[in-house]
């Protein structure tokens, strides 16, 4: 018999990615949302190496001692009858693809904008992932307590270098020392200014024309914002959901993070606009949201998160039916069938036994090395969820140990941090040698500590002669022979078991695909 009450709890998630420029607010965003649900009970910048308190979603110590955050938290909280799953995903650009794995995982997204700088670099290749799904994007001008751009300005790049609408909600009455309130084009209330998220708001002006309006701002500032207004309501996009929904225009609300202003507006706004999850394409079919029977794919796993148990956390998305513990589930990927009893729920670090969840929510399966990123489970239906992607490294480094006895514990952490996709490990099959590949530097750095920290093992880099690799396919073993006995030195099994070609220049590289063309060299790796 079917369940009545399962359209109607999918209808209430919102499960959405906050994206950003390192250094745009993404983290005090973060931290004041859970303020405003009651999660936390006080936001608070990111502070410095000394402090003693740092953002609820960064839970490594690595994240805490440099202020960044450099893996995805997951966070659940309600508002307004919603159920809001929240991705807090890393802003810095060594760790894009942990972010690129988390946006396939959610329904919308939040973009924040540095107010003072606009459309950052980072934020642009964000964008095109999602524009490549046609997640709809909500977008938050951050740091209007600062000096800002001109916001006339900075709507009219959001248009030219994103490629899409932007219909400004809410508008800014000055800025920094001289910021007075947030007014909101559609309601017509002027929002006075308030320095905090938990402060006393004092009372909305009803009536941009009224008398009120003009005792608030000054009747200077009054006359220049009525003017502004009037330019918006001819000039700027209009709001229009089903164009948000369909990922073509962003509406654009300004505030700051840091003091809570314009934040409750924005979560709002979101809780009510945001799609609740939808259908997604599973090889042969498509999956309903609302169908009866569980379906969920693994778009990350964490090691470690609890060092006490030295476990690992498998993020599955849920795509159709309602998880109760005890639920028999099928590994599509080994066929192994096993009953669920201990799934969890997160709050970053803080984790809880999850009771119920449905369609669009994130719960965390306990495992020990035998789940992998992109595994779909089911209740029994051969489906497979696609579209994560793995991409070629750019940078690599040699493993050396301090304490060569280490070297057990060494392979076992080096290849469950890439089981997380945090890195990429290599084992060349010829010789001993354990290579490192990365995005950025900064994800060394993050490997050894990490390696240090929850795995005992002291790890120094050096020099390799690589500069890329090539995940290897191919039809015919006998073409796959020929390049082995041709270039065996130059491959290399990755953590997962997949062949793979280290090249030690570009022109090597060339030169291989030309004597080989029936082997396929493929600098992504759908998983």
């Amino acid at each position: 018999m079917a369940d009545p009450s399962l359209p109607r709890e999918v209808a209430r998630r919102r499960t959405f990615a906050i994206i950003s420029h390192p250094d745009a607010g993404k983290t005090t965003l973060t931290e004041q949302l859970l303020a405003l649900a009651g999660v936390i009970q006080e936001a608070g910048a990111v502070k410095g190496r000394k402090a003693a308190r740092h953002a609820t979603s960064d839970w490594m110590n690595l994240e805490r001692e440099r202020g960044i955050s450099v893996t995805s938290s997951v966070m659940q909280f309600r508002w307004r009858d919603r159920v809001v799953n929240l991705l807090d995903t890393p802003g810095h650009e060594d760790f894009s693809e942990d972010t690129y794995r988390t946006l396939t995982a959610v329904d919308a997204a939040l973009m924040v904008l540095d107010g003072a700088k606009g459309v950052e670099e980072r934020t642009l290749k964000l964008m095109e992932v999602c524009r490549l799904r046609d997640t709809p994007v909500l977008t938050f001008v951050n740091k209007l307590d600062r000096e800002i751009r001109e916001p006339l300005e900075l709507i009219d790049e959001i248009e030219s270098v994103l490629g899409m609408a932007a219909s400004p909600i809410n508008w800014p009455v000055g800025m920094g020392r001289r910021l007075k309130a947030l007014y909101d084009l559609r309601s017509d209330l002027l929002l006075p200014y308030r320095s905090g998220a938990a402060a006393e708001a004092p009372a909305p002006v009803t009536g941009l024309a009224g008398p009120a309006a003009q005792a608030l701002l000054g009747a200077a500032e009054h006359q220049a914002l009525l003017a502004e207004v009037e330019l918006l309501r001819e000039a700027a996009a209009t709001f229009d959901l089903a164009a948000f929904r369909r990922g073509e225009l962003t509406p654009v609300f300004f505030g700051t993070a840091l003091r809570g202003f314009g934040v409750r507006e924005l979560l709002d706004a979101f809780v009510e606009w945001a799609p609740p999850p939808g259908p997604r394409r599973a090889g042969p079919r498509s999956v309903a949201p609302e169908e009866e029977r569980f379906t969920g794919f693994v778009f990350k796993i964490q090691a470690n998160m609890d060092p006490r148990h030295r476990d690992r956390v498998a993020f599955v998305r849920v795509c159709s039916g309602r998880y109760r513990p005890g639920l028999r589930l099928v590994q599509v990927r080994t066929g192994r069938e096993f009953r669920v009893g201990d799934a969890v729920t997160f709050c970053a670090r803080a984790r809880g036994q999850v009771e119920e969840a449905v369609a669009g929510d994130i719960i965390g399966l306990i495992n020990h090395g035998t789940i992998q990123i992109g595994d779909t489970f089911t209740e029994g239906e051969p489906l497979r969820f696609g579209g994560i992607p793995h991409f070629a490294p750019e940078l690599f480094r040699r493993v050396r140990l301090a304490d060569p006895l280490r070297a057990k514990q060494l392979h076992k952490g080096l290849k469950q941090l890439a089981e997380e996709g945090s890195t990429q490990v290599f084992f060349p099959l010829s010789g001993n040698d354990v290579i490192l590949g990365a995005v950025g530097p900064l994800q060394f750095d993050v490997v050894a500590a990490r390696l240090r920290d929850e795995y005992g093992v002291e790890a120094r880099y050096e020099a390799v002669p690589v500069v890329t690799a090539r995940w290897l396919a191919w039809d015919d073993p006998a073409h796959l022979e020929a390049l082995k006995a041709r270039a065996g030195e130059h491959l290399a099994l990755d953590g997962s078991g997949h062949l793979t070609y280290l090249a030690p220049s570009r022109a090597n590289l060339s030169l291989a695909e030309e004597r080989h063309p029936r082997v396929r060299f493929e600098a992504t790796r759908e998983i």
